[in-house]
């Protein structure tokens, strides 16, 4: 017995994807389909790595073509993502980089770098290929919080021209201008040197293929972010606030900032960080330092993604301080935040890369 693409693809379309609310072959998600007796094979291709319904979907595709077709049928599935469709070819400083995630804060200290990095750990350990690069010129804590402040970075000359080679650890790749200089050596840059080493961070290292590149960009609104709009096709911004007024009005002109017109990044969600406070003797119990609910609110208000709180830790601090990021420790309450954070990013990547997918009329041959 054998079957037809027709059958195959008309059980397939009872699959949705929950966060794009339309079945798996309306978009175009289910390619390279090839029949031979009772063997299926298929792509399954997400609009997004380290997608979080990755395994719901896979069952899913599964149980449609046993329970519609035939039970008996044998299914080669091979699950990857394609986002490259999304980019133009005038977009191509990081050609080989499927998503750009910059990680921004209205103001400092509200623990923007500390969300950066375990966002890039959390990714990681879910599958995808990830950098990391460290665009706060003026405050640079990536070497710290890696553990790395001794070592210098190595440089590989390709056609007379010399690159940056991007260290690697917790299955990351990431460098920072903290590489470059001593720990207690200040850089009284101007903007445009600030944003010309930023510039070669993206054009002169040897990423190779990314599924997700963060940067970590310095609180505010200035040369450095302006210079990454122009710079990269960026898929997205997840801004960091702490709950009290002072940091949400700040957030405010972040929020402003990337929708501006002229630059028009997408908001992929706000993080709320040190949301609370429990003791380790009392875990039950949650003191508001610095209000309550407040980053909440605002996404309600902007209608705008609200990607989830974060506790006061202390184990947070003593990790990154430490060099060994609180995500790497398995089931730790921490790690598990973590974790739902990166896989609610990767959702809302998925919803931005779909919103950019050509219209089947409009794709050419």
């Amino acid at each position: 017995m054998s079957y037809s693409d027709k059958e195959i693809l008309k059980a397939l379309s009872n699959v949705i994807a929950p966060d794009l609310g339309k079945d798996l072959v309306t978009l175009n998600m289910i390619r390279k389909l090839k029949i031979e007796g009772k063997e299926i094979s298929f792509d399954l291709v997400l609009t997004t790595p380290a997608c979080p319904l990755k395994t719901a979907l896979e069952n899913a595709c599964k149980n449609a073509i046993k329970h519609l077709v035939d039970k008996d049928a044998i299914i080669h599935m091979n699950t990857t993502s394609d986002v490259t469709s999304t980019k133009s070819s005038s977009e191509d400083a990081l050609p080989d980089v499927k998503n750009v995630i910059a990680v921004a804060s209205g103001k400092g200290g509200v623990g923007k770098s500390t969300v950066a990095v375990n966002l890039a750990i959390s990714l990681a350990k879910n599958g995808a290929k990830v950098g990391l690069i460290d665009a706060d010129i003026y405050g640079p804590s990536i070497p710290i919080m890696f553990g790395m402040k001794e070592v210098k970075p190595q440089a590989k000359k390709i056609d007379e021209k010399n690159y940056m080679i991007p260290f690697e650890k917790y299955g990351i790749q990431f460098i920072s201008i903290g590489f470059f200089m001593d720990e207690e050596q200040s850089l009284p840059w101007r903007g445009p040197m600030a944003s010309s080493a930023i510039r070669q961070f993206i054009n002169d290292t040897l990423w190779g293929e990314l599924d997700y590149m963060i940067i970590d960009l310095p609180p505010g609104t200035g040369d450095i972010q302006l210079t990454l709009a122009s710079a990269v096709s960026i898929t997205g911004a997840v801004v960091v606030s702490t709950p009290q007024d002072l940091a949400l009005a700040d957030v405010k002109k972040a929020v402003g900032m990337f929708q501006n017109p002229k630059i028009n990044i997408p908001i992929i969600g706000l993080v709320e960080n040190m949301s609370y406070f429990s003791p380790e003797d009392m875990p039950d119990k949650k003191y508001y330092i610095f209000g309550k609910g407040g980053t909440e609110k605002l996404s309600q208000e902007k209608e705008i993604e609200f990607l989830g709180s974060l506790p006061i830790i202390e184990q947070i601090r003593v990790s990154c301080d430490s060099g060994s990021p609180i995500s790497l420790d398995e089931g730790s309450e921490s790690a598990i935040l973590f974790k739902e954070l990166s896989e609610k990013v990767a959702q809302q990547i998925s919803i931005i890369n779909n919103k950019k997918e050509p219209k089947p009329e409009e794709t050419t041959a």
